[in-house]
């Protein structure tokens, strides 16, 4: 028996919550000279489908909405019908900044989801593992991201110098999917939108509200897709994991 076969029955024993993701995809790739990054072939698939792919074999994922700009949505629905992208709800147009982009999301997953995933376009090589921890996780806390402890050592720096450093062992990398209980991102999302918020991510903007956010395993190979160097290393991190 497989592990994603043990996760199924497991879920069945436990009840697991019910769990949708939205995969935003709605960037502008302004860094990739020229070339969609969610359109960007990564070894044979297109990056998009690389990452909804991951979330279609995930077993504690039920449903996918992907958030995308207007002049993707006929592609990305065409790649989820020719590929079998059983759990995708539906394509739906981003907003102007990513915290409308994630809430435009939320209002297309399912009245019965308790807790809601929202997951990088871009990063394409996320694990169905990475996604299930998260998910494990958060339906113990209420609240959980993946992520992975700073190797370098990091300076914060003002005007030009270094103001204090920050012991290393207390910095971590934050990745996606992040993982919350649906009600509460849904709400710290429409007040981060409301004040016009600055949130990198949406871990963020639950802290506004005062709460915890606990912190899953990650995985070094999830990157995200952001410049073309980041994409020869994708290719060479897939290559690799073929020849192992």
């Amino acid at each position: 028996m497989g592990i994603f076969e043990r996760m199924r029955k497991e879920r069945q024993k436990t009840k697991q919550p019910r769990a949708s993701a939205v995969i935003v995809a709605a960037g502008s790739s302004r860094r990739m000279q020229g070339v969609d990054k969610m359109c960007a072939d990564l070894c044979g698939s297109p990056v998009i489908l690389r990452s909804i792919a991951a979330f279609e074999a995930c077993p504690l994922i039920d449903e996918i909405i992907i958030v995308t700009r207007e002049d993707l949505i006929p592609f990305v629905g065409r790649i989820c019908t020719d590929f079998g992208m059983k759990k995708v709800r539906c394509v739906v147009k981003g907003g102007e900044s990513r915290a409308e982009s994630v809430y435009r999301g939320l209002m297309h997953i399912s009245r019965e989801a308790e807790l809601a995933a929202v997951h990088d376009g871009a990063r394409p090589l996320v694990a169905p593992e990475v996604i299930a921890r998260t998910v494990t996780l958060a339906a113990e806390t209420g609240a959980a991201i993946p992520a992975v402890p700073v190797k370098d050592t990091i300076k914060r720096a003002v005007d030009g110098v270094i103001s204090a450093t920050p012991p290393r062992a207390e910095l971590f990398a934050a990745q996606t999917p992040q993982i919350f209980k649906a009600d509460m991102l849904k709400a710290a999302l429409a007040k981060a939108i409301e004040e016009k918020a600055e949130i990198t991510d949406d871990a963020s903007a639950v802290e506004m509200l005062g709460m915890s956010v606990s912190i899953a395993e990650g995985d070094e190979n999830n990157i995200k897709i952001t410049t073309q160097a980041d994409l020869i290393l994708a290719e060479a991190i897939l290559e690799r994991g073929a020849m192992e």
